[in-house]
């Protein structure tokens, strides 16, 4: 059995997946694994089944999902976790701490609160953007820096969903 998601799926190992093949090899090979057109096989072949189907179900969620892939490829690369570097600059921190003060002012549904939104989103979507071209472009004598970047860049990512969902939260 395969460990990787990527393999799993027949992707190559990269941030950038567009998101119809991925549609694409998910349903092909759930198709052929899905434990409905195993019914008829052995207790064993039924329970591979069902073994396979959820593991190709865990592939496809973190890969479908762009912070949860880049996490994922952070991972496979050997990357800091976000135990392991947690610094963030202050003046980061501080606007975060800022932000969050601005959401608890606003009200829900305000024009205000939905163009925070979006340009919370647009911020999120620009970090992971930051990420993937990291991750797709590690080269070996730069390896450990960018990883670490990526790993600063992913924590900052966090902080701008978890303001997204309070946001959400109103």
């Amino acid at each position: 059995m395969t460990n990787d998601h990527f393999e799993r799926l027949g992707l190559p190992r990269r941030f950038s997946l567009g998101p119809a093949a991925l549609e694409r090899e998910y349903l092909a090979r759930s198709r052929a694994i899905h434990p409905d057109y195993h019914q008829l096989g052995s207790s064993a072949e039924q329970s591979a089944s069902v073994e396979l189907s959820a593991a190709l179900n865990e592939a496809y969620t973190t890969l479908k999902d762009p912070f949860k892939r880049a996490e994922y490829l952070m991972r496979l690369e050997g990357g800091p976790s976000a135990s392991e570097l947690k610094d963030m600059p202050p003046e980061f921190l501080e606007e975060m701490l800022d932000l969050r003060m601005e959401i608890a002012a606003l009200k829900p549904d305000s024009p205000a609160a939905v163009a925070m939104e979006r340009q919370l989103a647009a911020r999120r979507d620009d970090l992971l953007t930051r990420v993937g071209a990291i991750l797709d472009g590690l080269a070996p004598e730069t390896r450990t820096a960018r990883l670490a970047e990526s790993r600063r860049l992913l924590n900052a990512t966090k902080y701008i969903q978890n303001l997204i969902r309070d946001l959400r939260a109103l």
